[in-house]
């Protein structure tokens, strides 16, 4: 029988503190308002009140704490554990619908924030945008790509300023292009062959996906560069977001390699959620892991050097993929990634003009290799260290700018 802890949480009480490994459980607010902040990042504070949660990223992703929540108010909470979620949920399908909303509510927020703090720059929000992603694809000579962007274009605008355009550049690409997919079909798997676009931004569609094999890439067209927010591999989820809110794609889904999908669309994602507890559950911890590593790139964004964010980002993969560090062995740990250089600098959101620099600089450390076209890390301890370094580097230059400015040197 589910039993679930009450805590009461007295007024100016630290509910969750930013970075500390604590997240074995989150809080279901009852009574009171909660004050949410991320420290880095430039998020603004968010409050919370009864029926919102507090820490449900970190505990279902298993990281560190990613804000800090302290009470406004006198607060009464309802604590969850993370192995209690699943008999939770199948008892109270709403909670589930809700956790899960949120998070793609929060997803959509982030995108967008992050286009913002790579790029300096958001996108348009309309489906014109669908025009310029087949642009960009055609100008990169991804035809499979920029062929299906075109087409989506097309049956979303009858009559627009660049329907002719569109047409043939369609039309010329269709000689020698095959994308796949250009219309839903009922099949419940489907194949993607590597190159070809699964949606892109800016479309309409009601889908979700499983990997069952491959990779996909998920990402989007900003001022002309591509912004690359995750390589999901097999068991990864995607597309939830315009599943459950009805918007158009906020990014783009493009296969990295071969791969098959589980398609969801909205009848069985519904009987999921009121049969199967375990499969909302591996969702949950899915999205969570998803948010948590938008939280994680978004301080990426705001390192400046290119050399210290490829090697943020880098080590930003093993924490995703929860490589284990062995820091008290004086033995090498190497690993065989599944990045090249040029995803690593997609992944920083680096400008096209500014990556052969940044990857050159990449590659003259003596710490990695590259094997079969792939990066190979010698020594993820040596990784781990400089990035550790660079960062404190990083905030002692911070705390003597701010200390400068506040007394008038700047």
């Amino acid at each position: 029988m589910l039993q679930l802890q009450v805590i009461n949480f007295r007024k100016g009480s630290y509910i969750v503190v930013e970075g500390k490994e604590d997240s074995a459980n989150f809080y279901i607010i009852q009574q009171g308002t909660v004050r949410s902040q991320k420290v880095y990042g430039g998020m603004p504070p968010v409050n919370y009140g009864p029926g919102d949660f507090v820490g449900v990223v970190p505990c279902m992703s298993g990281h560190a704490q990613i804000e800090t929540a302290v009470a406004v108010t006198d607060v009464v909470a309802i604590s969850v554990r993370k192995e209690q979620y699943p008999e939770l949920i199948s008892q109270n399908t709403p909670v589930a619908l809700k956790i899960i909303k949120t998070f793609s509510n929060r997803m959509r927020v982030m995108n967008e924030m992050l286009s913002k703090a790579t790029l300096k720059s958001t996108t348009r929000d309309d489906y014109e945008q669908l025009f310029y992603v087949g642009q960009f694809y055609e100008k990169a000579r991804m035809n499979n790509v920029a062929a299906f962007a075109y087409y989506q274009y097309l049956k979303t605008h009858p009559t627009s300023e660049n329907l002719e355009i569109a047409k043939q550049r369609f039309v010329a690409l269709k000689q020698t292009a095959h994308p796949v997919f250009l219309e839903s079909t009922p099949d419940l798997t489907r194949a993607y062959p590597k190159n070809t676009m699964i949606f892109s931004e800016a479309q309409s569609g009601a889908d979700m996906f499983i990997i069952q094999q491959g990779e996909v890439t998920i990402s989007k067209i900003v001022d002309g560069n591509v912004v690359t927010f995750a390589i999901l591999g097999k068991g990864d989820m995607f597309g939830e977001m315009a599943l459950l809110e009805n918007k158009p794609r906020s990014a783009s889904a493009i296969a990295h390699s071969d791969c098959v999908l589980m398609v969801v669309n909205r009848s069985n994602f519904n009987q999921m959620v009121s049969t199967q507890p375990q499969m909302i559950a591996k969702l949950t911890t899915t999205l969570a892991d998803r948010l948590w590593s938008m939280y994680r790139n978004l301080d990426n964004a705001n390192i400046v050097d290119p050399l210290f964010k490829m090697l943020d980002m880098l080590l930003l993969q093993l924490e995703k993929q929860r490589k284990h560090i062995d820091f008290h062995s004086a033995l090498k740990q190497p690993y065989q990634t599944e990045y090249t250089p040029l995803d690593l600098a997609n992944m920083c959101g680096i400008p096209s003009e500014n990556q052969p620099l940044a990857i050159g600089k990449f590659m003259q450390e003596p710490n990695f290799q590259i094997q079969k076209e792939k990066i190979f890390i010698k020594d993820m301890l040596e990784l781990a260290k400089q990035v550790a370094f660079l960062k404190k580097q990083q905030a002692i230059s911070n705390s003597i700018n701010n200390s400068e400015k506040a007394t008038g040197v700047l």
